[in-house]
């Protein structure tokens, strides 16, 4: 287990590196990577554009770029975004907590809500409950995230006045007004994960309630919930684990766009932002965040299939069959 964990890590390293590599060279070929400051550039952008080898050869400047990153955790300086000159990372650093709430809020409601209701629909199967989730797997796979965002700010937000229409609170996340205004976003981005959980548990439930050894389990004097939790549930479980993966991924993806809607001021809108406002520190600092994240879950989710299924073994060698 741990070679392979040694393994997947290089891997990983080696990932970021390549990909790192690919968008600095195809950002450093764009026009207006530092736009000029009233028809000019001033000393303090000058200094900038020379410590960063701008006027160097494109070899020269990643080596820069790579030395003030590994060194220093320098990602470069903002150019149309936030202050003028400000580090990247500390400008990313101010965004980072609103993404980590609504996208953790959002875990934290899909999770929960998509096992229990495809467990009753397994249960319950071809009854009216089953029919009932079915409908709404349907309704909630079928339309987009942000079809529900701006049907949410329609309906819940502007005719109802239920819920504020964009994100507000300040800074303070703890506090009620935050997380009233944050219900709409977190509902829009938990829709799709809720549905699909709910789906592929009814499938994978449903066909272990009806496998043979569920029936020994109820022969020995189970009842049909302890059979399930027990026995069914915990075997359903390890073929869901890519859902889970994915489910956290189509959130971080989804947020992108759920952050510009409702004027989330995040890690998502700031990425959008960064193309259209041509500030190419900002966006390279915001590719390599969502990039580690996707490669550092696939690391993790695999290896939780060997802590739900002890029968599997990672990069382990084969043993000889008796």
């Amino acid at each position: 287990m741990l070679k392979y964990v040694f393994k997947r890590i290089i891997l990983m390293i080696i990932s970021l590196f390549l990909i790192m590599t690919l968008l600095f060279v195809l950002i450093r070929l764009l026009p207006n990577q530092v736009e000029s400051v009233q028809g000019g550039f001033d000393k303090g952008l000058k200094d900038m554009r020379e410590a960063w080898g701008y006027n160097k050869p494109i070899m020269v400047q990643y080596g820069i770029f790579l030395k003030n990153v590994f060194t220093k955790w320098d990602w470069g300086f903002c150019t149309t975004m936030g202050t003028f000159l400000q580090p990247v990372d500390k400008y990313l650093a101010s965004k980072l907590p609103a993404t980590i709430y609504i996208n953790v809020l959002s875990l934290i409601i899909s999770l929960p809500l998509g096992i229990g209701f495809g467990i009753i629909a397994a249960v319950n199967k071809n009854k009216w409950q089953d029919k009932f989730v079915q409908f709404f797997i349907i309704v909630f796979i079928s339309v987009p995230s942000f079809v529900y965002a701006f049907l949410l700010q329609y309906i819940v937000g502007f005719k109802l006045n239920l819920c504020p229409l964009v994100l507000s609170g300040g800074t303070n996340w703890f506090s009620w007004e935050m997380f009233h205004s944050a219900i709409l976003p977190v509902l829009a981005l938990s829709f799709c994960p809720i549905a699909g959980d709910m789906r592929l548990i009814r499938a994978e439930l449903s066909e272990t309630l009806t496998s043979d050894y569920m029936l020994l389990a109820r022969t020995k004097g189970l009842s049909k919930a302890q059979a399930t939790i027990r026995h069914a549930f915990r075997n359903s479980m390890v073929p869901l684990v890519p859902t889970f993966l994915a489910d956290f991924l189509y959130i971080i993806s989804g947020s992108m766009i759920i952050e510009q809607i409702f004027a989330v001021p995040g890690i998502g809108k700031t990425y959008l932002l960064s193309i259209e406002q041509k500030d190419y520190s900002v966006f390279m600092a915001c590719s390599m965040f969502y990039i580690t994240i996707g490669l550092l879950a696939g690391i993790l989710f695999d290896l939780s299939y060997g802590f739900i299924d002890p029968r599997i073994r990672m990069g382990g060698n084969k043993t000889n069959e008796l």
